[in-house]
């Protein structure tokens, strides 16, 4: 049977309806996959060498070499790496890039609810696997809603409730006071976590310059993309003249599906997706997933990979 998305949202830009509700109906979906699916691969995968230095020893055959420490390694003119003690804990800092190119959907659930379910899922998994989870919502008008990484289910589905619960954009407001950049406070998320954390953006991603930052918070944190695409980005629909609802305008627009249109598209996809990969080289820290699939099932193939990545490594 073909996958079905939840449908939580009255009209495309509006805030979830009853987001405790459908946070506990993603639950039991979430306990599932941890116990037959995940196991210990989640906090494998998220966990990676998210590790608190400890001290530097000499190097012996089979250690990682990633961990030499050079400088030690030059003055005392043998192999040293750097020892690790494993944190008890993952911190996970959900951030959700808020944008009106989001509430576009062609189809049943439009990119900014399958992108609030993401999230939703997530800090779930996070709750189920007794993590601290926080977030900040932003908004291109730099607007934001920063709440701290908390531990304990009840805190953490509060939490994505009121994330779930955070009003689109107002295009209105956004093109009377727009910020300078995306709206993301990277200043205060650069201190928001410990060492080592996770730092999830999920957002649409359109082409631009890296954050200011960006190379400090990458030292920092383990970051990780998450978008989703619907299938009109992808491809556009195969055949004549059609009407779309552009959100970044506010209007309808008419696609005349002419050569012209399909090149631009094609070169933005391309620039779209060269920013993406810059801002994320590893492939095993983006993920892209489309409306139409499942959610859940491509956070575990995910996790999968990360974890048999790992174990090669």
């Amino acid at each position: 049977m073909a996958y079905q998305p939840p449908v939580y949202a009255t009209s495309i830009g509006d805030a979830p309806a009853s987001p405790l509700a459908l946070l506990r109906q993603l639950e039991w979906r979430v306990r599932h996959a941890v116990e037959n699916q995940l196991s210990g691969e989640y906090r494998s995968a998220f966990r990676g060498r998210g590790m608190e230095f400890d001290q530097v020893v000499k190097y012996t055959f089979g250690d990682d070499v990633r961990d030499i420490d050079w400088n030690v390694t030059a003055r005392l003119g043998e192999p040293y790496r750097k020892k690790f003690v494993e944190e008890r804990e993952v911190t996970l800092l959900v951030v959700f890039e808020d944008t009106p190119s989001l509430q576009f959907g062609s189809g049943a659930q439009s990119k900014r609810e399958a992108l609030l379910e993401l999230a939703g899922l997530v800090m779930l998994l996070g709750a189920v696997n007794r993590d601290r989870v926080g977030f900040v919502h932003a908004t291109p008008s730099g607007d934001y809603l920063f709440r701290e990484p908390v531990r304990g289910r009840g805190a953490i589905m509060h939490a994505a409730a009121s994330l779930l619960a955070c009003p689109a954009p107002s295009l209105s407001k956004l093109n009377a006071d727009p910020a300078p950049d995306s709206g993301i406070p990277w200043r205060l998320l650069s201190r928001a976590a410990p060492k080592h954390s996770v730092m999830l953006w999920l957002g649409d991603f359109a082409p631009r310059p890296e954050p200011e930052g960006w190379a400090v918070l990458r030292r920092r944190y383990q970051m990780m993309g998450f978008r989703v695409d619907d299938p009109w980005e992808r491809t556009l629909p195969d055949h004549g003249q059609f009407a779309a609802y552009d959100p970044t305008a506010g209007q309808l627009v008419t696609i005349e599906n002419s050569a012209a249109e399909r090149a631009a598209h094609a070169e933005w996809r391309n620039v779209r997706e060269a920013t993406w990969t810059t801002l994320f080289p590893d492939v095993l820290s983006r993920l892209v997933v489309s409306t139409s699939e499942n959610r859940l099932d491509a956070l575990v193939r995910f996790f999968h990979a990360r974890m048999r990545a790992g174990s090669i490594r």
